[in-house]
């Protein structure tokens, strides 16, 4: 399987730079697997695409203000730092601009705050931190981390809807961003019509923006993902296996979750699942999704499960239509 298989013609206008205020209004687009069809339909219509009493597995990771913006204590000079994974109480691996001018223990600063950053390992790029309550520093000078196709710096209004409505547990740096259609109105209606929700938690981190840098994309590593699965939902799905019912997984996060478990037998720890066409999907039943960039393992995970041409044609479809592409884009039901 070649990288460039994974290509498509990206019209830049329809990348969405903005969120929908009303997030259940996103348009979906419906693919059904078996029949081969495409249609369209709105979000807030989604149950209309679930079996009867489907499980339907949230990803309830929440993003944290992960870009920080200082100074070189030496010279002044601008240093932006992207927290990617938290190593311990003070010390993240991250992302640095610009890398190349930096050496090793420099010292950055945040005028506006007494957080003070030192570059330990510039080969690794870690960071350690005056503090351990770091945490408490990214709510008042953190900057939501929006994904570098939004051109644009982030605004108040990021701080709401780059976040799902259900999102409990902080770590991650980038929105698992299927979910962020959903309205607590929405899911209590999913709820009173006969589905059942369960959450899992997987922190988004590097393994979401990392290139594909390999033709043969089976040579590509994927980074690793702190993931969670509580011992609540893992009731939920056995006894929906037991009852037959299907397992719809909200984002691509979601059903790296449940097909790691799969795979494992482990409910918690680490994953580097890359699941790209070939794979053989044990757990998950229907796939609710946002669309994806180009030659990313997102777009080799949806291409798995729904079949190459018949994605390939999806997409195609959607920008013919002219939806809205990507984090705070319109939506697709993969059944």
């Amino acid at each position: 399987m070649k990288l460039s298989d994974f290509g498509y013609f990206l019209p830049q206008e329809l990348i969405a730079q903005r969120p929908l205020l009303k997030r259940e209004a996103a348009r979906l687009l419906v693919v059904d697997r078996q029949r081969e069809k495409i249609s369209h339909d709105v979000f807030s219509h989604i149950g209309r695409y679930l079996p009867f009493k489907s499980l339907i597995i949230l990803n309830d990771s929440k993003v944290i203000p992960a870009r920080l913006l200082g100074r070189r204590a030496r010279t002044g000079g601008e240093v932006e730092i992207f927290l990617l994974k938290k190593l311990d109480d003070n010390r993240y691996q991250a992302l640095l601009r610009p890398l190349k001018r930096l050496k090793d223990k420099e010292r950055i600063v945040f005028p506006e705050n007494h957080l003070v950053a030192c570059l330990e390992d510039r080969e690794k790029c870690i960071v350690s931190f005056n503090t351990k309550n770091v945490t408490a520093h990214l709510s008042k000078i953190g900057h939501i981390p929006l994904p570098p196709y939004i051109k644009r710096r982030d605004e108040p209004v990021d701080r709401k809807f780059y976040q799902t409505v259900y999102a409990q547990k902080p770590g991650s740096v980038a929105a698992p961003t299927a979910g962020l259609h959903f309205t607590k109105r929405l899911l209590k209606k999913l709820r009173k019509d006969g589905h059942v929700v369960g959450s899992v938690t997987l922190h988004v981190n590097y393994a979401t923006f990392k290139p594909v840098g390999e033709e043969d994309i089976s040579k590509h590593k994927m980074y690793e993902e702190d993931y969670q699965i509580p011992a609540t939902t893992i009731a939920k799905i056995k006894k929906a296996q037991s009852e037959g019912r299907k397992i719809v997984a909200v984002g691509t996060t979601s059903c790296r979750v449940l097909e790691t478990w799969a795979n494992t037998g482990e409910a918690g720890g680490t994953t580097h699942l890359f699941i790209y066409p070939g794979y053989t999907f044990k757990m998950t039943d229907i796939l609710v999704t946002n669309f994806h960039q180009p030659f990313t393992t997102l777009l080799m995970l949806v291409y798995a499960f729904g079949g190459m041409e018949l994605m390939k044609r999806a997409y195609q479809e959607a920008i013919d239509r002219k939806y809205r592409l990507f984090s705070y884009g319109d939506a697709m039901v993969v059944k």
